[in-house]
């Protein structure tokens, strides 16, 4: 897939995050109402390595937010444990950034100043001025800098949000959808400024998403949630991992056949999509 946007000379250097491993060990989360309790992951194990790119696919209302939400320290497992790197997250977890499918950038501040907001707590000023330029040129917004959200696209928006996750220069990055809400074409540009972006700047990248497509295109290794008959909450029913240089070209083999799979797995007939 064509690269849409030119990489910087030199890569960011701000920051003391590097790409951090994630586990999951007997992670289970209950959502307790005054009506009932409901089980929503049940005892889920997973070992992400370093600097992969890691799609999670289900069902709605399978977890796959709440999981995310999980290494960030957004929420809290109910049972288990969830580790970045060697560190078990209790509370806010500073080794992760996470970007949402909606932008949620400040109306009054400007490009330059929303991704400011991401920047690490005492940061030296020269050097969060330096990584924000670079993210500016590594996202394509440098023209855009000292524009307002109001003027700019809701592609250009969501880029904006993609820097200003970045400028944490963080260890983990989770990103909920990030690209649902966006029309196709535009979709397409942020998927190949997300492979742009991880070439340059690499970390471990975890991405729930709606769009099998979408996985297997960015991907190295695709996860699927789902719930086993007679089980309540959702579990780890699929792990696919990806050769190296899998292919990204929606009309290789091996792309039509994971993505069969993947649909069958989802419930899906893939002869109709």
């Amino acid at each position: 897939m064509a690269t849409a946007y030119a990489l910087p000379q030199q890569t960011a250097t701000t920051g003391t995050s590097s790409a951090l491993s994630v586990d999951f060990h007997n992670v289970s989360r209950t959502f307790t109402t005054k009506k009932e309790q409901r089980l929503v992951l049940s005892e889920v194990n997973l070992h992400i390595e370093a600097g992969q790119v890691v799609a999670i696919l289900g069902a709605s209302g399978c977890g796959k937010s709440t999981l995310l939400r999980s290494v960030s320290g957004l929420d809290h497992p109910t049972g288990g444990a969830v580790l970045t790197g060697s560190r078990e997250v209790n509370g806010i977890n500073e080794l992760c950034a996470v970007a949402f499918q909606e932008p949620r950038l400040l109306p009054w501040r400007s490009v330059r100043e929303n991704i400011a907001l991401g920047l690490a707590p005492k940061t030296a000023k020269h050097d969060g001025a330096e990584l924000i330029n670079q993210l500016l040129e590594l996202t394509g917004l440098t023209q855009a800098a000292d524009l307002r959200p109001r003027e700019i696209s809701g592609g250009m928006a969501q880029r904006v949000s993609l820097a200003r996750a970045l400028a944490r220069r963080p260890g983990v990055l989770l990103l909920d959808e990030p690209f649902g809400a966006l029309d196709a074409l535009t979709r397409l540009k942020m998927q190949d400024l997300l492979l742009s972006i991880h070439a340059s700047l690499p970390t471990t990248v975890l991405m729930v998403t709606h769009d099998v497509d979408e996985a297997l295109t960015l991907a190295d290794r695709v996860i699927v949630l789902g719930r086993p008959e007679g089980q309540q909450g959702a579990t780890v029913i699929e792990d696919l991992k990806l050769a190296a240089s899998h292919p990204r070209s929606h009309s290789d083999e091996k792309f039509i056949a994971h993505r069969a799979h993947l649909l069958g797995l989802l419930g899906v007939d893939p002869t109709n999509h």
